[in-house]
């Protein structure tokens, strides 16, 4: 069935937004000018570096459209691909409403709504019809509850469909904050240092994610590679 017979509209779940009446709206709009004012203001102090291969430097006909990162480094990632278009996976909840409005202020694309946990097939579409239309997409692969740095294996599912590379990305900062969240979320002070290390790309082909057991496989891969990365990245700064 094609994106436009209205059949398949019909049966499309509402997204929870558009539910809210004009006061919510308004809401989440102010709600994400404030805090993406906030974010483009620190980090207009910040001081990046990269590390590895920039994939936004790569042969224009052979780009990577999938990033992967641990959901710790949400905060420096929105802020470095700023008004490029991407689009970032985000949950149905409310923290995720929150997100979205704060990503949309920033520049971000529509956002595929859902996770493991809730709208995963939904998500999984929506970002499937993205890299269709070659816009870049980011998943935090280990969202939205945890266990963090412990990947899902949605992404593999995503990669072999679309039949794109992971293009795997890690950050470090210093001065910065952790939170005491289950993900332990990054925030860079004023005037830190950011690195952003970029990994390998790594490939689930049809042969080596054919069945739950090899895309677990894959999963685990691709976490050894962010910590690694992590690792990386934290010792630049040493």
């Amino acid at each position: 069935m094609s994106e436009t017979d209205p059949p398949q509209r019909t049966r499309q779940r509402p997204r929870d937004t558009d539910r809210r009446g004009p006061i919510g709206r308004l809401s989440l709009w102010l709600f994400g000018c404030l805090t993406s004012g906030l974010l483009r203001a620190l980090g207009a102090t910040w001081r990046i570096e990269v590390l590895g291969s920039d994939p936004r430097r790569a042969d224009p006909l052979e780009p990577t459209h999938l990033a992967a990162l641990f959901h710790e480094s949400m905060l420096p990632c929105a802020w470095l691909y700023r008004g490029c278009g991407y689009s970032v996976a985000v949950s149905r909840s409310r923290d995720g409403d929150l997100i979205e409005a704060t990503l949309r202020a920033l520049g971000y694309a529509d956002p595929a709504r859902g996770s493991s946990s809730r709208g995963g097939s939904a998500a999984l579409r929506g970002l499937l019809r993205q890299l269709g239309d070659e816009t870049t997409v980011a998943v935090l692969v280990d969202g939205p509850r945890g266990p963090a740095r412990v990947a899902k294996t949605g992404i593999i599912t995503l990669a072999r469909l679309a039949e794109r590379p992971i293009q795997p990305v890690a950050f470090s900062a210093r001065p910065a904050l952790r939170l005491k969240s289950w993900d332990r979320s990054l925030i860079p002070l004023p005037f830190a240092r950011v690195v952003c290390a970029y990994g390998q790309p790594l490939r689930a082909d049809s042969e080596t994610a054919q069945d739950d057991s090899g895309e677990q496989a894959l999963a685990r891969r691709l976490d050894e590679v962010l910590v690694a990365l992590h690792h990386e990245a934290d010792g630049r700064l040493l």
